[in-house]
């Protein structure tokens, strides 16, 4: 890159690198973040549609997961990253929400260009935009209504309002009491953490068959033929070290000159294999779990003390059976004692499709469970795995803020309204872009009528008419196309997804609006680029 400096040129940058000046930047970084949101905007909603994304090695995703299309579209514009992470900030601070926090910044950036053609400088809009999500946290606040752990039909309208429109609706009303019961199981002292609900999906039968485990079930079945299947009243112990004879920490050599001193040695080592055998059975342990690994000999022993056992299981799960049974983990077995020991109603060697797997069920007050999710193909089970992980994050989100409030666009709808009162307070340029913010806001009900194939014009009015009028839950009911007070529809959100999005897209609208100036490097000779292969993606930089 050259600078003229009368006849002599000057160079700034390396040979491969370009450079992006003021407007062009702006308009690059724009466009690309517009497009990201523009990809994603089809699958809001209960009435939004599914992408397909096929990887390298051909393997097939259909989800309408805000989060999960972006994670799978290798995008590679910078300015589009930004996107992405602002999809993965909703997704681990909430769990849900993740397409409505991506079209808001995309809208937002929208108007900002409009603004900036009017000569309206970045850092204006950029103030604005600040102002007005502080005003937009405030108005979510003052509309939130308080929710508490014992209303569980409440718990149980956000889990469904999560999973409406996603591929687990056919059987919402069965998986939203699962999350709920889940939740309400694992809570404890006011403490909730998703870690603690193990989700195991298996494909066969249907998404019906899909219950709650009040302990665990965990991918490994019994290491001898000979041990029971079936164990009642378990008295459980957890092991993160080997039953089998420990290598030497140097390397070392035994020399063995005769048979006898052979026949001595493998003695002494079948000895020590049932010294540990012998422990673990005068413990009064009916079920062990080992996160390592179990000799031959020692899983005959343990046969024949009819005590059940697996061995490798992981260190997770294993973290999980302390949790559900309340047995210590023990790195020593000579340590075992019989408080260390868990206990289970019942853990059973069981089928599951073509694997054997193990159910630890009936636990007295268990703190870890699973939801095992069943499904006719591998990528139904998966979009229910999506969907219950979502309700899941809606219900700890809920519970941990202690406020919710009405969805199908109603909260988005409220904000919008009261920024264009608030903009009406302002005499700066701030106004124009209070105002855009506003406008921006109501791009979630315009999509979700949108993508209901509603006049979005016509919904938008009616809608904006119902908040005027101080109906602060007046939301679209895409399946009717009508306005309707989301909250006694039972379509409820936890407080924590909208004010996220907000703060997510405003903060990320400011960040790349305050771009001027991009150099990059072309590596390979390539210049950044968006995902090839949709319209207006390519050559962006």
């Amino acid at each position: 890159m050259t600078q003229s400096n009368g006849n002599q040129p000057i160079y700034i940058l390396p040979e491969g690198y370009s450079r992006k000046l003021g407007r062009d930047a702006q308009r690059n970084n724009i466009l690309a973040a517009k497009i990201v949101a523009e990809t994603v905007r089809t699958t809001l909603g209960p009435k939004g549609m599914d992408k397909m994304l096929v990887d390298s090695m051909g393997d097939v995703i259909v989800t309408n997961d805000g989060v999960t299309i972006l994670k799978e579209m290798q995008i590679e514009h910078p300015a589009a990253k930004m996107l992405v992470e602002v999809a993965k900030t909703q997704e681990e601070e909430v769990g849900d929400g993740t397409t409505t926090a991506v079209v808001l910044a995309g809208e937002l950036l929208k108007n900002a260009e409009e603004l900036i053609e009017k000569n309206i400088h970045p850092t204006v809009i950029s103030k604005g935009y600040r102002m007005a999500a502080e005003k937009a946290h405030e108005i979510l606040n003052r509309i939130a209504e308080p929710i508490g752990p014992k209303d569980k039909a409440t718990l149980k309208k956000i889990a469904m309002t999560a999973m409406t429109g996603k591929g687990a609706e056919s059987a919402k009303e069965l998986l939203s009491t699962l999350a709920v019961d889940a939740v309400s199981q694992i809570a404890e002292d006011g403490k909730i953490s998703a870690n603690d609900i193990k989700i195991e999906k298996k494909v066969g039968a249907g998404i019906e068959n899909s219950e709650l485990i009040r302990g665990l079930v965990i991918e490994k079945e019994r290491v001898h033929s000979a041990m029971p299947k079936i164990v009642e009243k378990a008295k459980v112990l957890l092991l993160d070290t080997a039953i089998e004879i420990k290598n030497t920490e140097t390397d070392a050599k035994i020399q063995i000159t005769s048979p006898d001193q052979m026949d001595a040695f493998l003695k002494k080592e079948e000895m020590m294999i049932k010294n540990l055998t012998d422990k673990i059975e005068q413990s009064g342990a009916t079920v062990v779990f080992c996160q390592k690994g179990i000799d031959d000999l020692a899983q005959y022993y343990l046969s024949k003390a009819k005590i059940y056992a697996a061995r490798r299981v992981k260190k997770s799960d294993l973290e999980k059976l302390a949790r559900a049974t309340g047995a210590a983990i023990i790195t020593n077995v000579d340590t075992i004692t019989k408080e260390s020991l868990g206990y289970a109603g019942i853990i059973e060697e069981v089928k599951v499709g073509d694997e054997e797997m193990t159910y630890v069920r009936e636990c007295r007050n268990p703190k870890a469970v699973t939801i095992l999710i069943r499904g006719g193909t591998e990528h139904v089970v998966s979009e229910v795995e999506r969907a219950v992980e979502d309700a899941i994050g809606d219900i700890i989100s809920a519970l941990k803020e202690g406020k919710v409030v009405g969805g199908a666009g109603a909260p988005e709808m409220e904000v919008s309204v009261g920024l264009r009162k608030f903009a009406n307070t302002l005499s700066g340029r701030e106004q124009l872009a209070v105002l855009a913010f506003a406008e921006s806001m109501e791009s979630i009900p315009r999509t979700l009528a949108e993508n209901a194939g509603l006049d979005p014009i016509d919904v938008l009015t009616s809608l904006k008419a119902s908040h005027d009028k101080n109906d602060k839950f007046a939301g679209i009911n895409v399946f009717t196309g009508k306005i309707m007070n989301s909250w006694k529809e039972g379509v409820i959100e936890p407080l924590k997804i909208k004010t996220q999005a907000v703060k997510s897209a405003s903060e990320v609208a400011e960040l790349i609006l305050r771009i001027d100036d991009v150099i990059a490097s072309s590596g390979s000779g390539k210049t950044p680029q968006v995902p090839s292969g949709m319209p207006g993606m390519d050559g962006m930089m």
